[in-house]
């Protein structure tokens, strides 16, 4: 009896497994699914924006209104990033102007219609021409300052207008780090293009595995203007080489060489391919060290140091 049950049961469940089947593959076929992936500030959500902008998917205006809010938000905390940077490359603001960088850490976001505040137009200006700012801003490369501070400093009296609405290209600029994981649909025609961005720090990096199911297309983003930018936190390394018992049997039938042609050392030696791969590290540290000498000679700002084991 309960065989006989079962039996009715999965018959029935097959059709319907099969209608929502045939509904699923249909649905897949007009629509194509793309990861976007990349590092923090690879530029994942502007490349997304303008996406948008030339599939002609307008903007919400309750997306406008953030955007709005946003370009507040970059303003503020771009500034206060400036400040905080200042000192690690050894400059100093104007004591006006360290006044009012005391203020900026107090000011609070903006509210759905609030208007910018008119009072902080002329201290913000001030700041940004102060002698502090702009040496700052010169030497972003060294403590990875907000690459649209030039951008929205540069136009301050249009943005402070108290009917401004940010403008495509505002949107464009603005800077939203990605947390977590967003798919945004456009589409073209019958058809359509799921994006799927997922967040570039370092603890969203552990999310991207569980996306690729069923992913015919990846974008990786990578930065070209950040060839010479340095991290603003940077710390020792302590290198630890682990499964050693492994590696060992593993050199024994497969040979270094064969993955590291520049590998002289002899084959199935396990002592001479972990002095080659500690040596290889090492190289790589220092070559940072010594590519972190700023213009003029002088010292990097941070030296990383590493320790094996």
């Amino acid at each position: 009896m309960g065989a006989c049950l079962s039996i009715n049961i999965d018959i029935g469940a097959a059709g319907a497994h099969n209608e929502v089947k045939g509904e699923t593959e249909a649905c897949t076929k007009k629509q194509f699914k793309v990861l976007l992936l990349g590092t923090s500030d690879s530029g994942k959500s502007t490349v997304l924006k303008q996406m948008r902008i030339l599939c002609n998917d307008q903007f919400t205006p309750q997306e406008i209104e953030s955007y709005r809010q946003l370009v507040f938000n970059n303003i503020i905390r771009g500034a206060v990033m400036l400040v905080d940077a200042l000192p690690v490359m050894k400059l100093q603001l104007s004591p006006e102007n360290e006044r009012f960088a005391e203020t900026l850490r107090s000011i609070n976001d903006l509210r759905d219609g609030e208007v910018y505040p008119k009072e902080l137009l002329q201290p913000l200006q001030d700041f940004w021409g102060g002698a502090g700012a702009q040496e700052g801003w010169s030497r972003a490369n060294e403590v990875a300052l907000p690459e649209n501070l030039q951008y929205f400093f540069g136009d301050l009296p249009r943005v402070f207008q108290q009917d401004y609405i940010p403008t495509t290209q505002d949107i464009v600029w603005c800077r939203t780090p990605t947390i977590g994981t967003t798919e945004t649909v456009l589409k073209q025609g019958d058809r359509e293009l799921m994006l799927v961005e997922i967040g570039g720090q370092r603890f969203a990096r552990r999310q991207w595995v569980t996306c690729f199911n069923n992913v015919p297309a990846i974008v990786f983003l990578v930065s070209l203007n950040g060839y010479d930018q340095c991290l603003f936190q940077d710390f020792s390394v302590i290198l630890l080489f682990n499964k050693d018992d492994l590696f060992t049997e593993k050199v024994k039938k497969s040979p270094i060489k064969q993955y590291f042609p520049d590998y002289e050392g002899p084959e199935s030696d396990a002592a001479e391919g972990r002095n080659y791969f500690r040596e290889r590290f090492l190289k790589l540290s220092s070559k940072i060290s010594a590519d972190s000498v700023r213009p003029g000679g002088d010292p990097p700002l941070r030296k990383r140091e590493i320790y094996t084991q």
